[in-house]
């Protein structure tokens, strides 16, 4: 009958002597937004739809030892079923990321080295100026060795 408490918002059981099944009208109590039921004697799999797929962390149901299902690692017997909020395209969004990067860094590689490959003036400008920053970077190096090795004399 605790299913029939739709507007039921918390609920504490924790730390009873409470066995069996967690009853699957629970799933019922759509505005539920706190649960705990640890520290109990429950068995069995942990009710599905509604707001058990949002009260998804583990604690709430430690002290359980013979539960069994999601948000638990423990898998039900006979149940193929894992993890609802782990994503079913997994591989196919790794393989997307990497490719994103790849096309990322191939993009911005061949943007720079390609134009500078095809501009020629444009080549000889920033080649140049890196010449130039590395013979002013040289001559700061030298004044100042040579400067510290005055003051050593």
């Amino acid at each position: 009958m605790i299913g029939d408490m739709i507007s039921l918002e918390s609920l504490d059981f924790s730390h009873n002597q409470f066995f069996g099944a967690i009853p699957s009208s629970m799933s019922n109590l759509t505005f539920l937004s706190h649960l705990n039921l640890s520290n109990n004697n429950f068995s069995g799999p942990i009710p599905r739809g509604n707001q058990f797929q949002l009260l998804d962390d583990p604690l709430i149901y430690t002290g359980n030892p013979f539960l069994c299902g999601f948000p638990l690692k423990i898998d039900c017997p006979g149940d193929d079923s894992h993890d609802p909020h782990a994503g079913e395209n997994d591989k196919s969004d790794e393989i997307w990321f990497y490719f994103v990067i790849a096309l990322g860094f191939v993009t911005g590689f061949w943007g720079v080295i390609g134009v500078l490959y095809i501009k020629k003036n444009w080549r000889h400008a920033c080649f140049g100026y890196v010449d130039e920053v590395a013979d002013r970077i040289y001559v700061v190096v030298v004044l100042k060795v040579a400067k510290l090795k005055n003051r050593l004399q």
